[in-house]
């Protein structure tokens, strides 16, 4: 993946992590207030109620101790108001006194009455929906009337805490707009900070990119020379001592290795900076496997591995051919590094929607699942002393990956120890210029 990508991606990160902790925070504190509101307003309502209960059920006993005399009733129930309302029903369940509810709700307080089963003095709230999905909320409490000898009676109080819980719910909905609101401007204010962080570190990955592309494009001709050079010794005839010729043989194999690796590393070094522009072009994916076949077939042979072709006549995607080229290529070159000897090896090509797929399958010693999800990091190699007997640096298949999502596809690997590994690429058979 290219620069851009790689701190775009970074930024978004560190935002998003922002945003989801500020959003945490705020969801923690919307809950926390709502409760708090809860709280605070139903235990005063509660406290009201229980305080008329007592006031009624201290009136009604005395009421009841005192039938038949002169009684100023307002006075007996002057801890009421108009907000509240009671019922008073003796042992046998009959209506001895009360303080009406409203009309719109007083069936329902009744239907509570009814099925009743709370602790004495133990405060609920009764929801009931009406037929336009309006939640009623009923605030009720109920305390026994016992004044011996006479009968048992039962006061029930109750409050329509309607409006409360709506009011409550605006609020509510009010504060988690506010949090919303909040949360956007934090994640914004987020971004903004990310982007500052992101600088000093965007120049430091920009210089040790540089330096990378640098080095290795100067490191280049002098390895050329000295690979020539071993050539020159090596096919020196003066030259007899088998002890010489097998110093100027590691010399040469060394030196082979240091170039490839050297241009991986400016392959990579271009690939993150701003001159790795991909140069679509119409081309046949078909005749660019077969090329790379061809290629590796001598290297298959020595190891008796037959690669064999999966391919159709003809398929046509736009892309960056010499990318695509150097993709098949690392991939078949693996398959032939890593699968033993008279093995086989498939590539095979399937046309999907909006793209094709490219597989390279072989019969080799396979990738085990703990590897299989860094195998494309740069530099990583499962076995590293294999790796390097055979002239790997474990950059073969971060280039094979980048260039796979330059040009908006992907690389998947499928892989059991001892049977084999496959590599996927999805290609999109369009890419943008």
């Amino acid at each position: 993946m290219n620069e851009q990508n790689v701190f775009g991606r970074s930024r978004l990160r560190l935002m998003l992590r922002y945003a989801l902790v500020m959003g945490g925070l705020v969801i923690v504190l919307l809950f926390a207030m709502h409760k708090t509101m809860e709280w605070a307003i139903t235990s005063e309502q509660a406290r009201e109620l229980l305080d008329t209960a007592d006031g009624v059920s201290e009136s009604q006993a005395y009421a009841l101790l005192h039938a038949g005399t002169d009684i100023d009733e307002t006075q007996l129930y002057r801890n009421t108001n108009d907000r509240l309302f009671y019922y008073v029903f003796d042992g046998q369940g009959r209506l001895v006194s009360f303080s009406r509810a409203s009309y719109r709700i007083e069936s329902f307080v009744l239907d509570i009455v009814g099925v009743w089963d709370a602790p004495e003095r133990e405060v609920r709230v009764f929801t009931k929906t009406n037929e336009r999905g309006a939640p009623t909320k009923v605030m009720m409490t109920a305390q026994t009337v016992f004044s011996p000898p006479l009968p048992v009676q039962t006061v029930y109080v109750g409050k329509d805490v309607t409006a409360m819980y709506n009011g409550m719910e605006k609020a509510t909905w009010a504060l988690a707009v506010l949090g919303g609101l909040a949360l956007i401007c934090a994640a914004a204010v987020g971004y903004v900070l990310s982007g500052g962080a992101m600088k000093p570190v965007r120049e430091a990955y920009e210089r040790q990119r540089q330096f990378a592309a640098d080095a290795s494009h100067e490191l280049r001709t002098p390895l050329a020379v000295v690979l020539a050079s071993a050539d020159l010794l090596r096919s020196d005839p003066s030259i007899t001592s088998p002890f010489l010729k097998q110093v100027i043989e590691d010399v040469r194999d060394e030196v082979k290795k240091m170039t490839k690796l050297v241009g991986d590393l400016l392959t990579v070094a271009r690939t993150d900076g701003s001159a790795n522009q991909l140069k679509p072009v119409r081309m046949d994916l078909v005749a660019a496997a077969q090329q790379t076949v061809r290629i590796m077939r001598p290297f298959a042979e020595k190891k008796d591995i037959v690669i064999a072709e999966e391919l159709p006549k003809r398929a046509e995607i736009n892309a960056d051919e010499q990318k695509i080229r150097q993709l098949i290529l690392i991939l078949v070159d693996n398959a032939v590094k890593y699968t033993p000897e008279r093995g086989r090896i498939t590539v095979s090509l399937q046309e999907e929607k909006g793209g094709v797929q490219l597989s390279v399958a072989d019969t080799g010693i396979g990738i085990a699942p703990e590897d299989q999800e860094r195998i494309f990091d740069r530099f990583y190699r499962v076995d590293k002393a294999r790796s390097r007997r055979m002239g790997g640096n474990g950059l073969g298949l971060a280039i094979a990956r980048e260039i796979a999502e330059a040009h908006g596809g992907a690389i998947a690997v499928e892989s059991e120890m001892g049977k084999g590994t496959t590599f996927r690429v999805h290609l999109k058979t369009r890419i943008k210029n």
